[in-house]
């Protein structure tokens, strides 16, 4: 039977003249942060003065000695970054070029001292460059010629540490005769019976060539033999009956071990387990009169997708751990997400990612690694871009939870849009990528899966690579030069990518920018803004609604995220008020690998943003949305649950001093899955111009669990001209604290509105660094009262409640 053993421990990275301890899995930066040779770069300026690392050579040592019985000692690394020349006892063991691949090499009978030397990233990219030639790139660094995390090059959200080292585990397996080399499964359902298609390859030593093996597979109380005189095999289960996988909020998430067992006349040679799920995907991308649908189809289900784009959790990936993995996709699920993009400038995480979205049901859209750059289709990329993929295609495809192949992010579009053209002059630039070799390879090893050639991505060159008419679409022009209410002006088939920025928390600031008088273009403040123009979009978004502060950090602190979470918002009401000709929005983005002013819900210290808790509200399965039309007024009524929705709308038009001047009751039914429109009758609009009077649209979500729990009040708001246009009165209202009985360290804030009150918000990290909240944004009107949970703050007094709040206050 083959053995394995670990091999991560007893390494040392050669820094100069001294051996430093190295930890493996890591990098070169967490092992000199670990020395204190360098300061953390997440800290104030400090990413610059790191900046060499990413441009010397490193080498990474340990001796290598093993005892075994068996034939053959392999030693296997999971992931290598990146161009790495290893030798053992000084003789050649073998070269690497591509952090996104495992590496086996033979050591049997081989003892001695291992060295993995590390070449710098931008010297093996200047010498792929020097071959292939210039290609563009959004950005001015070389990522676009190596195989190797693209955002370690820094993006307009993530810090330049470009990294080295042994990032993924390190192991020896022992074996004898024949070892499993590929195992795949191609999982698929029909007629009510899942079927399970293992197609298996094995290695053999010398002495196993010709032995006649058995694999033997069982799933589900199935089984399934077959004997091996050659190398491959194919094993069928037929499973009856089989509990389906869904996404979450459709159904349950039942997973079934597959075991295969690999053995001879001798005994077992070797096994191989993973989780599945039965379920089936497809998209519709069938021409329609609004142009051509993207819809993702889950066991014959149609689904509006309600996703959020995925980066690398953390600049040094090896820090990530299963844990953590877990806790920010918890955090997702919470926030009423149900599909996860991975973004092709990152990496193919690792499986305990993949783990946690297949029992969350969270959904996975998985791009390839390519991202914002025209990439060389010669060698010596090509052949590692078709091994990279072949690697993690076989790897991740018996995850229920992945459905979509994805060939890149932005790369037809930028071909089309961003001067890329003429530079290029009839060069390869990736094309040959996304619609030749990668669909080709899905097609080859799983075609269980669609494939799409990229996002955004129309279907063909007959349309627009970002035609939102067409496919996918990915939504800029707002954030980048036009108001949040522009999201209005169009209905995307797919919107793959849009979104607006915010800063972090308070507390995280504080921690990232220690002794920094804070202000939004103070120095860390700047360095921790990466995007283009940042700040000042930021400015012109809140300016464009909301009277800009001057010299109050605090006041456009909780500006700059409420404009967030509105402008999110605006766009998440709008397209699903239009399903089904809109299928799906993917915010850009969840998460943050750093502390930095960006597009996350959840900041890089993992505190969440008021725009999780906007998340949650927009991304709920029942949701009430005003919206000005070209007929008028509609309220539209969103079920995506798989219930009917009756419910009693009262609409009442007021003004600004919380008279009621016209109130109706609409009663609405809206079927599941489905979008109930309904004019808002003439009487009950307020006049477009009018800066007194708003609508307010409330519905209670009628129970629909046995025990009766229900989903509370859903509340609607229009207002016709921008805040800083309306008469709004002083806010005014009361603040108690309430012990919550039995639980010391949370409290109950209790708001209590003696005025309107629009976009109260408590940001909790005021209240102690490890606070959080129930509620995120919420207007109250006169008489109105609210209760905020806080939890992980201890004792708070009414006083420290009240500086922790923040609402609109224009006067």
């Amino acid at each position: 039977m083959k053995d394995v053993t670990q091999f991560t421990d007893g390494w040392c990275l050669r820094h100069g003249e001294e051996v430093l301890e190295a930890g493996v899995p890591g990098c070169v930066h967490t092992d000199l942060l670990a020395a204190q040779v360098i300061p953390d770069p997440y800290l104030g300026r400090n990413e610059t003065d790191v900046a060499w690392v990413g441009r010397r050579a490193w080498t990474y040592v340990r001796h290598l000695d093993h005892d075994s019985a068996h034939e053959r000692t392999d030693l296997v690394f999971e992931g290598l970054d990146t161009a790495a020349y290893l030798t053992l006892a000084g003789r050649p063991l073998g070269t690497t070029r591509n952090m996104h691949r495992t590496y086996r090499f033979d050591v049997t009978g081989r003892t001695g001292e291992l060295e993995v030397r590390f070449a710098s990233a931008y010297d093996e990219a200047a010498a792929v460059r020097a071959v292939t030639g210039e290609r563009p790139n959004v950005y001015p660094e070389p990522s676009q010629y190596i195989r190797k995390m693209a955002c370690n090059f820094g993006w307009d959200w993530g810090p330049t540490l470009v990294t080295a080292g042994i990032w993924r585990p390190v192991r020896l397996e022992h074996w004898s005769t024949a070892r499993l080399a590929e195992v795949r499964p191609l999982v698929t359902v029909a007629g009510g019976t899942g079927r399970v298609e293992v197609r298996l390859r094995v290695e053999r030593t010398v002495q196993g060539s010709g032995r006649v093996l058995r694999a033997r597979a069982e799933v589900a109380g199935v089984h399934a033999e077959a004997e091996l005189g050659g190398d491959e095999a194919v094993l069928r289960l037929d499973v009856p009956d089989p509990r389906l996988w869904w996404p979450r909020g459709y159904g349950d998430q039942p997973l079934y071990d597959l075991d295969i067992t690999l053995d001879d006349d001798t005994g077992p040679l070797d096994t191989w387990r993973r989780r599945i799920g039965f379920r089936t995907i497809e998209v519709d991308r069938s021409a329609d009169e609004h142009g051509t649908a993207f819809t993702l189809v889950v066991n014959g289900v149609r689904i509006f997708a309600r996703g959020v784009n995925w980066i690398p959790d953390d600049a040094f990936p090896s820090r990530v751990t299963p844990q953590r993995y877990r806790t920010r996709l918890t955090q997702a699920a919470e926030a009423n997400v149900d599909l996860v993009r991975v973004w092709g400038g990152g990496i193919y995480e690792d499986d305990a990612f993949y783990d946690a979205c297949d029992e969350l049901g969270l959904m996975v859209w998985q791009d390839f690694l390519f991202a914002c750059s025209a990439y060389p289709e010669e060698q010596p990329l090509r052949g590692e871009v078709e091994a990279e993929a072949r690697d993690n295609v076989v790897r991740l495809m018996p995850h229920p939870s992945l459905v979509l192949w994805n060939g890149n992010n932005e790369n037809l579009w930028g071909f089309r849009d961003w001067d890329w053209e003429a530079p290029l002059a009839g060069d390869s630039w990736g094309e040959g990528y996304y619609l030749g070799l990668l669909p080709r390879i899905v097609a080859e090893l799983d075609p269980t899966r669609p494939y799409t050639a990229g996002s955004p991505w129309s279907g063909s060159w007959d349309h627009h690579p970002n035609d939102p008419a067409h496919g996918t679409h990915h939504s800029w022009e707002v954030w980048n030069r036009q108001d949040y209410a522009e999201y209005r002006a169009s209905v995307p088939r797919f919107v793959a990518e849009f979104g607006w920025q915010a800063p972090p928390a308070l507390a995280t600031l504080r921690r990232a920018l220690p002794g920094e008088d804070l202000a939004p273009d103070s120095p860390g403040m700047l360095h921790h803004q990466k995007a283009e123009d940042g700040n000042g979009k930021l400015y012109r978004g809140v300016a464009r609604h909301l009277p800009l502060p001057e010299d109050d950090f605090d006041r456009w602190h909780y500006l700059t995220q409420l404009v967030q979470a509105r402008a999110v918002a605006e766009g998440i009401e709008h397209w699903r008020s239009h399903w089904p000709v809109c299928a799906g929005t993917i915010v850009w983005q969840l998460n943050d690998c750093w502390p930095v002013t960006s597009w996350s819900a959840i900041d890089g210290d993992g505190r969440p943003k008021p725009l999780h808790h906007e998340l949650r509200r927009v991304y709920a399965d029942r949701l009430l949305t005003l919206r000005p039309d070209a007929g008028g007024l509609v309220l539209a009524v969103i079920n995506q649950a798989a219930t009917p929705w009756r419910t009693s709308v009262t609409l009442r038009r007021m003004e600004a001093d919380g008279t009621t001047v016209g109130e109706t009751v609409v009663e609405v039914a809206a079927e599941p899955r489905s979008v109930a429109r309904i004019a808002v009758p003439a009487a009950l609009t307020p006049d477009e111009r009018s800066a007194k009077e708003f609508l307010v649209a409330d519905a209670w979500e009628a129970p629909r669990s046995p025990d009766g729990e229900s989903g509370g009040d859903l509340r609607a708001l229009y207002f016709p001209v921008p805040d800083k246009e309306f008469a709004h009165p002083r806010p005014a209202y009361d603040v108690t604290v309430e012990p919550v009985p039995g639980q010391g360290d949370r409290v109950d804030v209790v708001v209590s509105a003696r005025t309107l009150v629009r976009d109260l918000l408590l940001q909790p990290d005021r209240l102690d660094p490890a606070a959080v909240c129930d509620s995120g944004r919420q207007t109250l009107l006169p008489g109105e009262r609210t209760r905020i949970r806080v939890s992980g703050c201890g004792s708070v007094t009414a006083d420290a409640a009240r500086a922790a709040l923040f609402c609109v206050d224009v006067v």
